[in-house]
């Protein structure tokens, strides 16, 4: 597979930034064409490039030394503006959606009128190139040497301000004249190789893109996981802090390395803010698992105090029952009672009413005697 096309700093290279700023980066979600899944974990810097060789226009975006955004500007393609801070466009080469979030409306306005401006420069300059390769096929118009009537003339970006600021960059297209362009030049680049080529870089695309997602599907939420992460932190925080240090015994540097210094400050900086974020995290956490081991005890007192209740509770429910069944059997006791004395007041009653006429009967004899 071949490598990518990134523009090296360190060499004379004819594709130069024209217009930098910076953004968190996004891709469409391959699987549901729905969803935005974040190429960056941090905002990084998105640059228009113009490359006065093949003269065209690209969208870069490194993350460290790995592309995030590659994508040729075409004229077909449209950049939508779907909220005050978010803006996409479509790449059918990548077989993508790339999406940008900024700080500010302002530099989202500022990237979206140099992506029109640009857009109309590369419909212009496929015209021009058209033109050329029609003059090119016609008989008519070809010189005696075999080469074009008219040399291939780019169309040349004004230069830019870099991060969205009023700076000029220092970097510039190549405006030199250069020779014309020869039938071979044309066919060559329209040959297979050029073909393979690009799809080389698509696949790329396609494997970088396939492998962001994998990451992302890894990453978990746990403390063991954040420990790992601040100390990665820490060496990417040394290892920037020691690029910088190189980076500044460096003599000669490029307005793109420059870039590349405040950007690995910034990145510096956002990395101590997560590594400030995570260290409060962690002691956050440290009192919540504190409290929790309160919680804890406190939970296992209520719960040996509520076995106890219930114990309490049941041996007040089986005295409970036997005072019931004592009563009921003390009230069957006292209805027995009840109906002996009812039995014993019958019989009483009988033989007061027998004594009371035998004593009638008593009486009587005794009157008669007397």
């Amino acid at each position: 597979m071949a490598a990518q096309h990134i523009p090296n700093p360190e060499v004379n290279h004819p594709e130069q930034p024209i217009y930098s700023t910076r953004a968190h980066v996004f891709q469409i979600d391959p699987n549901t064409k729905k969803n935005w899944l974040p190429a960056s974990k941090h905002a990084v810097t998105v640059s228009y490039f113009y490359d006065s060789t093949r003269n065209v226009y690209r969208i870069i975006s490194l993350d460290g030394t790995k592309a995030i955004i590659n994508s040729t500007i075409s004229p077909n393609m449209t950049f939508t503006k779907t909220s005050q801070k978010f803006g996409q466009w479509a790449d059918s080469r990548a077989n993508t959606v790339y999406g940008l979030g900024f700080s500010t409306e302002h530099h989202l306005s500022k990237f979206a009128e140099k992506f029109a401006e640009y857009k109309e420069a590369a419909r212009l300059a496929k015209e021009k190139s058209q033109e050329k390769m029609e003059m090119a096929t016609s008989p008519s118009q070809e010189s005696p040497a075999g080469e074009l009537s008219s040399p291939l003339t780019p169309v040349t970006p004004p230069m830019e301000s870099i991060n969205g600021t009023d700076d000029i960059c220092d970097t510039t297209p190549n405006s030199d004249p250069r020779p014309e362009p020869t039938q071979n030049a044309l066919a060559f680049a329209h040959s297979p190789a050029m073909t393979k080529h690009w799809e080389a870089e698509l696949e790329a695309l396609k494997g970088n893109n396939a492998k962001l997602t994998a990451a992302l599907l890894e990453s978990t939420a746990n403390v063991k996981q954040w420990k790992q992460q601040l100390a990665a932190y820490q060496e990417e925080a040394e290892r920037l802090h020691k690029r910088v240090t190189e980076l500044e015994c460096q003599s000669n540097q490029t307005p793109v390395i420059k870039s590349q210094k405040t950007e690995l400050n910034q990145t510096i900086e956002e990395l101590e803010n997560v590594l400030r974020d995570k260290e409060e995290e962690m002691e956050k956490l440290k009192e919540e698992l504190e409290n929790m081991n309160d919680l804890m005890e406190q939970k296992d007192t209520l719960t040996q105090k509520l076995e106890e209740t219930e114990l309490r509770s049941r041996v007040l429910e089986e005295q409970l029952a036997g005072a019931e069944q004592r009563l009921e059997e003390t009230q069957e006791e006292q209805e027995n009672f009840r109906k002996s004395l009812r039995t014993l007041l019958e019989l009483l009653d009988g033989k007061i009413f027998e004594l009371t006429e035998l004593r009638d009967t008593l009486a009587r004899l005794i009157e008669e005697a007397s």
